[in-house]
């Protein structure tokens, strides 16, 4: 019994485009991305995403539509409301959600190499460009010129707000995704226009940050010298106050140095009356002790007041010394030396009355 692959192989060939056929049996096959229809004498025989199938190509069709996102490259002209004309150049980006309201409308059958036979899709996209091209016409033309190009974000979201409350992309059932506005130009003379006019503003403004610059500048080297200026008039001032503080700390010192003298002169008056007082006392004390040896000195001698010397030599306690004794004899002896003729005193005599004078004195 042979296989299905050896019939097959039997009973197919390919041709020079690489379309496998079997007496007039052809087989396709889609991605996941693709959703197909596959109608057989104007019915459909079967649908879905990512089909593979064989057919029989004389009675058949086969329709296939993306359904992943597809972008647009448009660009068209518009009017500003200062008679301005502008080009916008953007991109839409759309799926397609309802593919059997699509395939009624446009035709996007394939062959069998699955290359689209018309080229509908170009009027799908023309569609959505011109209902873009509507949406942003009316915002546009409320806008000036300089409003125009600086209204990139809000002509986007006109457009895809645009395309989504429209009936005819309703119709066709296509979901738009997003809008991006890729440029908004004027005229080439316009933009030389704006050029000229951008470049002057922008040379009067450099010309005011310039000044404005310079005026910075002269204002902060005004605050910088009356920072200065006071920061002098700051120190001067605690200078000032430095001075005065050591002229008072040094008038105090001065004070308290003569209050220290004054303290000390006080102490050494007061030392001085009571050294006064003490010698006061100590003179009245010595006096009252002269007195009183005078008195007693006066008392002692008073009994030998009329009395002759030679009667108090004898009385004196030391009249039993023979040097005194000698010593009396040698001055009766001067008292009369006018009545003495010869007087011989030999050298024996003074050495023994000296031994005597020694032996008493030990």
């Amino acid at each position: 019994m042979h296989s299905w692959e050896g019939i097959r192989d039997v009973i197919t060939s390919t041709n020079s485009e690489g379309v496998t056929t079997m007496l007039g049996i052809k087989y396709i096959k889609f991605d996941s991305t693709t959703y197909v229809i596959h109608y057989k004498n104007g019915k459909i025989i079967s649908e879905g995403k990512g089909l593979s199938f064989f057919y029989f190509a004389p009675v058949s069709s086969i329709v296939a539509i993306p359904l992943g996102s597809n972008d647009i490259q448009f660009i068209f002209n518009e009017s500003t409301v200062d008679f301005q004309t502008v080009s916008i150049q953007g991109q839409i980006i759309y799926k397609i959600e309802n593919t059997k309201m699509l395939a009624e409308l446009l035709d996007f059958t394939v062959d069998a190499k699955g290359n689209y036979k018309k080229k509908d899709y170009e009027k799908l996209h023309q569609r959505l460009v011109n209902e873009a091209q509507t949406a942003a016409s009316a915002f546009v033309q409320s806008l000036s010129l300089k409003e125009t190009l600086r209204s990139t974000k809000k002509i986007a979201e006109k457009i895809i707000e645009g395309l989504r409350a429209s009936d005819t992309v309703s119709m066709l059932g296509v979901a738009p995704l997003n809008t991006n506005i890729l440029a908004i130009k004027p005229t080439p003379e316009m933009e030389r226009a704006l050029e000229a006019e951008t470049r002057e503003a922008l040379q009067q403004e450099a010309d005011h940050a310039i000044y404005e610059r310079r005026n910075y500048a002269v204002e902060e080297e005004r605050k910088i010298k009356e920072s200065e200026l006071n920061t002098e008039i700051a120190v001067e001032e605690k200078k000032k106050q430095i001075t005065e503080k050591k002229m008072e700390a040094e008038l105090l010192i001065e004070k308290n140095k003569n209050r220290i003298r004054e303290m000390l002169m006080e102490a050494d008056i007061a030392l001085e009356k009571q050294r006064k007082i003490l010698i006061d006392f100590r003179i009245e004390n010595d006096k009252k002790d002269a007195d009183s040896k005078a008195y007693m000195l006066t008392a002692t001698l008073q009994p030998y007041k009329d009395m002759d010397w030679k009667t108090l030599s004898v009385i004196n306690k030391d009249a039993l010394d023979p040097s005194l004794n000698i010593a009396l004899a040698f001055r009766e002896l001067a008292g009369n030396a006018n009545k003495i003729g010869n007087l011989n005193l030999s050298p024996e005599l003074l050495d023994s009355l000296l031994r005597v004078r020694e032996k008493n004195v030990r």
